[in-house]
């Protein structure tokens, strides 16, 4: 380990170590990089994502407050309509009473299963795909939700949920084209199950613990609910605090995790708002702002963007929304959202990221025709990241 290397361990761990963190020393810290030792990133993420207060005696009560709380909606939202289902064949009289699956009462808690269930699909959809290139989010975690995992109660996991509303949703398609012969849908797996290895019982892989955290989400906020993309911005989150290297934190990477996502939510969900897309804080004008930047630095640069029809919602939509997180590779990816969630106007340093980037191939935007430069900026061709920071700081401090 290097000496400098040593001696940033020793600020950081300086700054953590008083009673009440410096919040301003702090950013200028991490907007440098975090280092990984010791769960230093962990640490500042949650500090940097209001998560942990500055007041250190205050952590320990509000990580056991909130993490009794996560597992009340582990109960009330995973478990619960679970054993509705589960219950169905015991009490007969409760089940025509009460609410039964063809209840067409809006407020029929079947009916809000299925609804869910939409959503479900979706979620699971994108979270098998988390960061094909790497194993971690298919290996099984160290820390399985015990419970929801109970061999005492059989709960049903939304792994297994999902399984059965698509193996239900593949029979009721293959009866209504007036096929008879129904083969037991049982046996034809869709494709998309199939291509994983499925974990033993009690097991459960890290990508199923994501749709957990997804799947809660969008029940707690009905108005966003769930919209393609928030899995790119749990899944750094996530691998960030599964991989602390502290495992009293390790163990509650997934509560952890789910009230930082909301938190960061809570501040980009704009984004994900399309009646928002044109007001100030949603995203077209935020595009348009990486122009107007871009403007002010390299006019050139700009004017042949404009020329060629190039539209900042043709790349920086996706820059933007997604806090680079499909850029770059995940290490890359959380060197960047260090000096993101370091940033104290929050993020006006990504629309200078995203300037930087633009200017770092400007020689090639500037000879390439429309295709080429398409293709550049769908696939940005720069991979080193300390490059991309060092300049977008040069803009900021060029202002």
């Amino acid at each position: 380990m290097s000496r400098l290397h040593q001696s940033r361990i020793a600020d950081f761990q300086e700054v953590l170590g008083e009673p009440t963190v410096a919040l301003t020393k702090l950013r200028e810290l991490c907007f440098s990089g975090i280092p990984f030792d010791g769960g230093l990133r962990c640490l500042c993420w949650k500090i940097l994502l209001n998560y942990l207060p500055l007041e250190k005696a205050l952590w320990s009560s509000l990580l056991k407050k909130q993490r009794d709380l996560y597992s009340q909606f582990l109960k009330e939202m995973i478990i619960q309509p679970g054993i509705a289902k589960a219950n169905l064949g015991v009490s007969r009289e409760d089940v025509t009473l009460e609410d039964h699956p063809l209840n067409p009462n809006p407020d029929s808690r079947w009916n809000t299963y299925f609804k869910d269930n939409e959503v479900l699909l979706q979620i699971d959809k994108d979270v098998r795909r988390l960061y094909p290139d790497m194993a971690f989010f298919q290996r099984p975690t160290d820390y399985p939700c015990l419970l929801i995992l109970d061999p005492q109660n059989e709960f049903e996991t939304l792994r297994r949920r999902v399984e059965q509303t698509t193996l239900k949703s593949q029979t009721v398609a293959r009866n209504r084209s007036g096929v008879t012969n129904v083969s037991s849908p049982l046996k034809t797996t869709p494709s998309s199950l199939s291509e994983y290895e499925v974990l033993p019982n009690g097991c459960e892989a890290h990508w199923e613990v994501v749709e957990r955290i997804l799947f809660i989400y969008a029940k707690l906020n009905p108005g966003i609910a769930y919209v393609q993309g928030m899995n790119e911005i749990v899944g750094p989150l996530y691998y960030t605090f599964a991989t602390d290297p502290n495992s009293e934190w390790k163990e509650h990477a997934e509560a952890d995790t789910f009230f930082c996502f909301t938190n960061l939510m809570s501040e980009i969900r704009d984004n994900f708002i399309k009646s928002l897309d044109d007001s100030q804080c949603g995203i077209t004008y935020k595009m348009e702002k990486v122009y107007s930047t871009l403007k002010e630095k390299d006019v050139e640069l700009y004017l042949k963007l404009q020329e060629q029809n190039i539209k900042p919602q043709f790349f920086a939509f996706r820059w933007l929304t997604l806090l680079l997180s499909q850029e770059f590779l995940l290490p890359d990816v959380i060197r960047i959202w260090d000096s993101l969630f370091a940033d104290d106007k929050r993020f006006d340093f990504l629309l200078l990221v995203c300037c930087a980037m633009l200017t770092l191939i400007r020689d090639q935007l500037l000879e390439g025709d429309f295709t080429l430069n398409m293709r550049l900026l769908q696939d940005y061709p720069i991979s080193d990241v300390h490059l991309i920071l060092k300049k977008a700081k040069e803009l900021q401090d060029s202002k």
